[in-house]
Parts: C-alpha cells; sequence; structure tokens
C-alpha cells in the first residue's frame, strides 16, 4: 500500500515583470494597513527597497523598516527583527531579499504571536499557531523561500543550520517580479541560481518525491538549466531572468515537500562554520554527493541528462547519470562558482568534525536516496578539499 502523501504550497503567487506594483494592493486585500518590512542592508543601498517603499506610502501603507538581516544569520537576528515587529504594532510583514531575509521575516512572524525562543521552533511542526500574515518578495532566483514552509538561522554554537519547518511559515502572498534581479551582479546570480537548480534536483531525487513534486522538479530543471548561463552573461536578458525566477519557484515547492538531501546536509556545517555562501557551499558539494547517490536511483538520475538536453541514446542508466552529473560539474564551471573548500580556509583536521556535523542533519539525510555513513561524509569532504 502507498504511503499517505501531503502537498502543500501557498495560497497566492503573482508573477511578471512589474508585478511588485501591485504590492499595495495586494495588502489592502488582506485587510492590511500598516507594514514592517524586512531586508538587508545591502538591499537599501540598491535603492530596491526605497523603491517598494514609496509604493506602499502612495498606497497609504504605513511602512517600518528593520534592514539588519545578514547572510547566515543568526538566532539573535531573528530575535531582533520580532522585538521591533512587535514595537511597531505592524498587522503585516513584508520580507524583501534572497533567502536570509525572506527567511527571517517568516522566524519573526511566527516569534511575534507565539510564545517562547526562536530556539523552541526548531525541527517540524514545532510553531503552535499562526504567525503575523507575510508578503515575500525575492531577488533572487535562488532559495524559493518565498514559496516554502522552512526557516534556516545559523547555530554558531553547535556550528551548524537548523531549520523551522511548519506550515505557519507560508507567506499569505508572493510577489515574484523579474525586474527586481536585474541588478544581480554575475556571481550571485551563479551562486543562487545553482542554489535553485540543486534544489529540484535533490526534490526529484529525493526518496519522499512523487509524481506531483517530480512535476514541478522536472518543470524546474527544464527552466532553469538552459536559461542560467544566459542570466549569468546577460543579466538584463529579461526572458532568461524570468525563466530563473519561475524556476526557482518551482523548485521550491517541490523541495517543500518532497525535501532536499545530502548536497544541502554537507553544506550546512561548511556554511556555518567558515561562512560560505549557500549557494556557493551547494554547488562545491554537488559533484560528489550526486555520485554517490546516483546508485540509489539510476533511472532518476539517467532521466536528468535528457532534461539537461545531453545526449542518452544508447547508454546504459548509469552511464546516462553520470553525463547528468558531469553536466552539472560543467555548468559549474562554466558560472565560475568555486569548486574546492580549501579557498575558504577548510583544512584536512577540519574535515572530522564537519563530517560530524553533516551526521547530525538528520532531516535531510533522512530524505537521501543512499545511505550515508560519517566514514563516506569524511571521504566526501576530502574529494573536494
Amino acid at each position: 500500500m502507498d504511503s499517505i502523501k501531503i502537498f502543500q504550497t501557498v495560497k497566492r503567487i503573482v508573477m511578471g515583470c512589474g508585478s511588485i506594483k501591485r504590492i499595495a494592493d495586494e495588502m489592502k486585500r488582506l485587510g492590511c494597513k500598516k507594514v514592517m518590512v524586512i531586508t538587508d542592508p545591502g538591499l537599501v543601498r540598491t535603492g530596491i527597497v526605497g523603491q517598494i517603499e514609496d509604493l506602499l506610502d502612495k498606497g497609504g501603507i504605513s511602512v517600518t523598516r528593520f534592514d539588519e538581516v545578514e547572510p547566515d544569520p543568526p538566532y539573535d537576528v531573528a530575535t531582533r527583527a520580532a522585538e521591533k515587529t512587535k514595537q511597531a504594532g505592524v498587522d503585516i510583514i513584508l520580507g524583501i531579499g534572497g533567502g536570509s531575509s525572506l527567511d527571517i521575516a517568516k522566524a519573526a512572524s511566527v516569534l511575534v504571536t507565539n510564545a517562547g525562543s526562536v530556539e523552541t521552533f526548531f525541527g517540524i511542526d514545532m510553531v503552535p499557531g499562526p504567525g503575523l500574515p507575510m508578503i515575500l518578495v525575492p531577488t533572487t532566483a535562488g532559495t524559493g523561500s518565498e514559496v516554502t514552509p522552512i526557516a534556516i538561522l545559523s547555530d554558531y554554537g553547535e556550528k551548524l543550520k537548523k531549520g523551522i519547518v511548519s506550515p505557519h511559515l507560508f507567506p499569505a502572498v508572493a510577489i515574484l517580479d523579474p525586474e527586481l534581479t536585474f541588478g544581480l551582479p554575475a556571481a550571485v546570480t551563479a551562486a543562487t541560481g545553482m542554489d535553485a537548480l540543486i534544489h529540484a534536483v535533490e526534490a526529484y531525487t529525493s526518496i519522499n518525491a512523487t509524481a506531483f513534486t517530480d512535476m514541478f522538479s522536472v518543470q524546474a530543471m527544464s527552466l532553469i538549466f538552459p536559461n542560467i548561463r544566459t542570466a549569468y552573461a546577460n543579466g538584463l536578458n529579461v526572458e532568461a531572468r524570468s525563466k530563473m525566477l519561475e524556476g526557482s519557484m518551482l523548485a521550491g515547492m517541490a523541495f517543500a515537500n518532497a525535501g532536499v538531501t545530502a548536497v544541502h546536509a554537507f553544506a550546512y556545517p561548511i556554511g556555518a562554520e567558515f561562512h560560505i555562501p549557500h549557494g556557493v557551499a551547494n554547488s562545491i558539494m554537488l559533484g560528489p554527493v550526486m555520485e554517490f547517490n546516483m546508485l540509489g536511483n539510476l533511472p532518476k538520475f539517467a532521466y536528468m541528462a535528457e532534461v539537461f538536453g545531453e545526449e542518452t541514446g544508447g547508454y546504459s542508466d548509469r552511464e546516462a547519470a553520470e553525463i547528468a552529473v558531469e553536466a552539472l560539474c560543467t555548468l559549474a564551471s562554466d558560472l565560475k562558482v568555486p569548486s574546492n573548500l580549501s579557498q575558504f580556509g577548510v583544512q584536512e583536521k577540519d574535515i572530522p568534525a564537519l563530517a560530524a556535523g553533516v551526521m547530525k542533519v538528520t532531516r535531510l539525510l533522512a530524505n537521501n536516496p543512499r545511505e550515508l555513513k560519517l566514514e563516506d561524509a569524511e571521504e566526501i569532504y576530502h574529494r573536494v578539499l
């Protein structure tokens, strides 16, 4: 008998060039008049946040801002964002930015309305009740956080990233405007785009994948893989940017339900300990983890080669699976994404502790298509040192 599967996602998605101009109307539709904008200082400097706040002001929405989000944000950023949100007495949160800003918006939303510290919410379904309503606006085609019930925060003490997973983290609305991604530097386009592609790959190969999540995963891969090079080389290409943002969203829908696997489990310790950007950490770990995992489901790994546009006629599933892995590695190389941990100060002596950290990420390893042991984790880290 098939096991019971559940699929859940956001209620409303507004997408397309210029869709951000609907922001005030979307808040009014929700009956909200006073917003806390949660974002990061870098995005403020680009002028994007100010432009969106002007739209809100003209639409009659009162605006307060928290712009202290940092990469790989620790617990205290979420706590401070929640405290400022409580003090402001707002009725909605607007998260603008990459995954870090969107995740802090989610965490702040439930911290405002639920008793307890952020640590009490880590894990699956640990949030007691709904948070403040949210609208999330991604400015990168990367995390897909705008459509996932997950917020990732850094535990600097344990040198790990930890997740809050709850349906209460879904926003009321996600707005995807590709014009907001036009100004992304090429290196950021590459790293975030690889992150989105890896979400799709891992959701597709997760043991919890379903026909429904596969539909989203495959479509995400078919959008991201052929467009990421163009978006990287020509950031003003509207078609490429639009397809990247759509692909990132679909990948988010897929992994929000099927889960990601060991690539992310390997990325978390090195991200928390050495502050390697998340998309870069995932890209570094992608090749060796995929080579390890492919024996767990050769037909799916083989089919990915077809999705990537590779020639697979006459090849065995194993050979086609190797072609898929090689295509991913070639893509990362074309995008000039770093490929070695030593570039970030990781040394041989660090590997045992990092591998032990991987084994603690049980929430993700439970999705992996192949059982992973401590000695496997150490060997895989050695391969990319």
